[in-house]
């Protein structure tokens, strides 16, 4: 497999570097592909921007650096930008500073019912029977077995992210889904939505732009 590999969209080039990969094979593996769009008289000619997809991974600066050091010996590419499918706690924090976005850190234990208005961006812990209930967005990066409820009671366009593996039921505006055990992966990058039939859906991060277009406009394209 692969451990750098180029991908033609409508709005360029993405290069995927392979989350299961060493950053050592990564190197080698671009290099290659640069080497060999270097040679090959059928590549673009033009000058060709990159937006580099690392999966399930989040590179060190200093990873970074090493990447970008490599594109910089190919005149021809640059690096647009790189992203992750993941959203750190660092991430989340500057998206509070950029919205309205309420933190939330504390422990709702079960029989409990909390009640907020707008954006949330949780940190704390839900046990089973426990509950969260917003009229907007749920950002979730803490630990939650217990009920998680997004656009109440009826606004279908508000979304729940983050690892849904554990949690007991989700909810948005009146759809809901109890998550069977193995039914979603464990990663901070899960999104639930309500899609075009009004049934409750999952999704990553990287198709919120196709899932909710505002929503990713606003917090800058993460």
């Amino acid at each position: 497999m692969q451990a750098a590999v180029l991908r033609g969209t409508q709005d360029g080039y993405d290069l995927v570097i392979k989350q299961s990969a060493s950053l050592d094979q990564v190197m080698v593996d671009l290099k290659t592909l640069l080497e060999n769009l270097k040679a090959d008289a059928q590549a673009p000619t033009e000058r060709v921007s990159l937006d580099v997809l690392t999966e399930d991974r989040i590179l060190t600066p200093e990873e970074k650096h090493r990447i970008e050091q490599l594109v910089g010996q190919y005149p021809r590419f640059e690096i647009h930008k790189i992203t992750a499918n993941v959203m750190t706690i660092a991430d989340a924090l500057q998206l509070k500073e950029r919205e309205n976005v309420h933190l939330l850190s504390k422990v709702i234990r079960n029989g409990q019912d909390v009640q907020m208005q707008g954006d949330v961006l949780f940190l704390g812990t839900i046990h089973e029977g426990g509950k969260l209930c917003t009229t907007g967005n749920i950002f979730s990066m803490g630990n939650v077995t217990g009920i998680l409820q997004a656009g109440y009671p009826d606004d279908e366009s508000k979304l729940v992210m983050g690892n849904l593996q554990t949690a007991q039921q989700v909810r948005i505006a009146e759809q809901f889904d109890i998550v069977e055990q193995g039914e979603l992966a464990a990663s901070q990058q899960t999104i639930a939505y309500v899609n075009d039939l009004h049934v409750l859906s999952y999704g990553n991060l990287n198709q919120l732009k196709k899932i909710n277009p505002k929503l990713y406009n606003q917090i800058g394209g993460i």
